[in-house]
């Protein structure tokens, strides 16, 4: 039975058919994420090399390279800058190209989704699981550079504690925008211009290396639209402390990506397998 099969029938027996639940199944969750685990544990050496090293020599090349021509950026030290930007950095590659590649040979070539949704498993409860597990696990490895920073100095407070929640959320949001985009392009080969257009600008824009107020003005103002820079700024406020209410803007900026790139994902996700 294909996919397709699992659409409601047409006829006077469609009538009598009960409406799909619109709340999330726990027990779908997990067993979708329970998946994703046992597969992880396979491969995870090589993923957590790759989702740890590469920010990490972002760090210490910009930290020191940077850092060795410029003293203090906003009244910090250079390497502590970047050190709280690069976090943003570690969780935006660990999720958007898992999500993006991951989600596409899955679907395309593996028909792995295929089997899921032969199961009593719906596309939101897929996508919603897919989406959370790579953000726990980009929320995890976006602590390895803030953690090379203290160990070259940087002394953050307690609010640090709430970084891996700024992680997930923000994992969560890009790897929903990976998972859609994945549903749209026409081939693999078309990430290339998703990469170059739109993954690259977002880092390099989010005042991750330098602050954004030396750029033009209206560079500056396009922030706000940019979910990475909102991640930099809760993740710079954890550590050296939160003042006035822009931590909140930040964050309900944040999730409101999240919210709208979920949606997508779903939107198109059902698209591809379902419709």
């Amino acid at each position: 039975m294909s996919v397709v099969d699992r659409a409601v029938p047409d006829g006077p027996e469609a009538v009598d058919r009960p409406r799909a639940s619109t709340r999330l199944e726990l027990r779908a969750l997990a067993g979708v994420l329970h998946r994703e685990w046992v597969v992880f544990t396979r491969y995870w050496r090589s993923t957590t090399f790759s989702a740890v090293v590469e920010p990490t020599i972002f760090l210490l090349a910009f930290g020191f390279g940077i850092g060795a021509l410029v003293a203090e950026v906003q009244g910090m030290a250079y390497l502590e800058f970047v050190g709280t930007g690069v976090v943003a950095m570690a969780v935006l590659f660990a999720s958007v190209f898992p999500a993006m590649f991951g989600t596409y040979v899955k679907r395309r070539f593996q028909h792995t989704y295929d089997g899921i949704l032969a199961a009593p498993i719906d596309v939101r409860e897929l996508v919603t699981a897919e989406a959370l597990w790579i953000g726990v696990r980009s929320g995890t490895y976006g602590l390895a550079p803030l953690l090379v920073a203290t160990a070259f100095g940087l002394r953050p407070g307690w609010a640090v504690l709430v970084v891996p929640l700024i992680g997930v959320a923000t994992g969560f949001g890009f790897a929903a925008m990976g998972i859609f985009l994945s549903s749209i392009v026409p081939s693999i080969d078309s990430f290339g211009y998703v990469i170059s257009a739109l993954v690259t600008p977002l880092f390099l824009l989010a005042g991750t290396f330098f602050p954004l107020e030396n750029l033009p003005d209206w560079v500056a103002a396009g922030a706000v639209i940019n979910p990475l820079y909102h991640t930099v700024e809760l993740v710079r406020g954890s550590v050296f402390g939160f003042a006035g209410a822009a931590p909140l803007g930040h964050l309900a900026g944040l999730l409101a990506f999240a919210a709208v790139t979920w949606s997508a994902a779903v939107v198109g996700m059902r698209r591809v397998l379902i419709d």
